[in-house]
């Protein structure tokens, strides 16, 4: 594609980089974003979206898209803010297939551009899959993309919460999609949320997606949110409305709970985990790729965490959405956590900014007692503090939604890899 039409004087009309932030000599700068380029906009009404209410949040127009203007100034400063030999680019929404695939074509011949001598670019997109039809396969299989296909279990439960805008079902959509991506041999991830119904039958979900969709890694995501969270930023909550972590607002499904209906309670979700990871390490170690088997395997080996929620600082995974706003995560897109607009401030200067690294060194600076004095604090660090909105039994604040069935999960990790030793 040619953009020489397109082509600007970056480095007068735009934002440049503050050479001062990178003069340090063997200092690494690397970060990640995660590009909204159509907004919060979708095709599909999913019941837990957290990100749907964007539009009204954030006044996003009736069908936001991402410019040529934004996407070339983001490819540009991404790309030289970063000093690895590999850059990741993920796309993401809303549906970022609403895009179209001129807009993704211009993304490729972007990055050509813009590409360091060496470097290596990388594209991953996350979609619920029902526009993937055959051109779209061979263009990510062409680009080398790699590609999330969100997927909640077999039919009977994906459709309960997976609908389109008319409330009609959408897994044998998606269902076709992965049956193209194989065929076509794009390499893709099959992402799950573990919500109130599907979390009652983890082995059902987990052999589903193991034998029936065989996707390259299979992503757990717990689904929750705290009631509130259409209109209230994490961390903004009235500590003093904080339901006790034992307390029955603590849980779901009552009217007076502090969480959505549809989320996965504590409990549910370390069992699902424990249930899985049985079958997982008598089976399947090695042969299937679990991303939270992965990441606990690698901090009890000391390799440290591959996932921001289990890391003990955050705030280099920031979001961009169409316009150039910046914010500190994608599950921090509120109005609180804007750092800027890459059309005012270069990107890189953003990531690494002051404001962003206070945001990343919070995580584990205010954790309550429990969690200071917890066995399990080098494999948690407190969790995403998105979800810290229950009170300790003492009182205080800030303990994450799903500790006890974290605890769980790791205590029983912990043993049957002592098991496993002692045989």
């Amino acid at each position: 594609m040619d953009l020489t039409d397109t082509a600007t004087d970056q480095q007068e009309t735009f934002p440049s980089l503050d050479p001062d932030r990178y003069a340090a000599k063997g200092q690494a700068h690397r970060f990640h974003a995660m590009l909204k380029p159509s907004g919060a906009q979708c095709n599909l009404d999913c019941t837990y979206c957290f990100y749907l209410h964007k539009e009204g949040l954030l006044h996003q127009p009736k069908a936001p898209r991402m410019s040529d203007a934004v996407l070339e100034q983001h490819v540009r400063q991404y790309i030289e803010a970063q000093d690895g030999d590999e850059v990741v680019f993920s796309w993401q929404g809303g549906e970022p297939t609403l895009m179209g695939l001129d807009f993704f074509k211009k993304v490729v011949a972007l990055q050509k551009r813009y590409a360091k001598p060496g470097q290596r670019i990388e594209n991953d997109l996350q979609t619920n899959g029902v526009l993937l039809d055959e051109e779209w396969c061979r263009f990510l299989k062409d680009h080398n993309f790699l590609v999330g296909l969100s997927i909640d279990g077999p039919e009977h439960l994906h459709d309960l919460y997976r609908v389109n805008k008319a409330g009609r079902p959408s897994f044998q959509k998606v269902l076709a999609a992965a049956k193209r991506l194989k065929a076509y041999e794009v390499p893709f991830s099959a992402l799950c949320v573990v919500n109130n119904a599907n979390a009652e039958h983890p082995l059902e979900v987990y052999r589903f997606l193991r034998d029936e969709i065989q996707p390259r890694l299979i992503q757990f995501i717990p689904g929750m949110e705290k009631k509130d969270f259409f209109q209230t930023a994490p961390q903004h909550w009235d500590p003093n409305l904080l339901p006790r972590e034992n307390a029955p607002a603590a849980q779901p499904g009552k009217s007076w709970s502090v969480v959505a209906d549809w989320s996965v309670s504590p409990k549910q979700w370390g069992r699902f985990l424990n249930t899985i990871w049985d079958e997982w390490q008598e089976r399947d170690f090695g042969k299937v790729f679990v991303d939270q088997f992965e990441n606990i395997l690698s901090m009890l080996l000391g390799r440290g965490s591959q996932q921001c929620v289990t890391s003990r600082i955050c705030g280099k995974a920031v979001a961009v959405e169409h316009n150039g706003d910046v914010y500190s995560c994608d599950h921090f897109v509120y109005p609180e956590f804007k750092i800027g607009n890459i059309l005012e401030q270069h990107e890189g200067n953003l990531a690494f900014g002051e404001k962003q690294m206070r945001f990343g060194f919070d995580k584990s600076k205010d954790l309550p007692k429990k969690c200071q004095q917890c066995r399990y604090l080098q494999l948690c660090w407190g969790h995403c503090p998105k979800d810290r909105f229950l009170k300790t039994s003492d009182g205080e604040a800030g303990l994450h939604y799903l500790c006890h069935g974290l605890q769980d999960f790791y205590g029983h990790v912990i043993k049957s890899c002592n098991d496993l030793v002692a045989r």
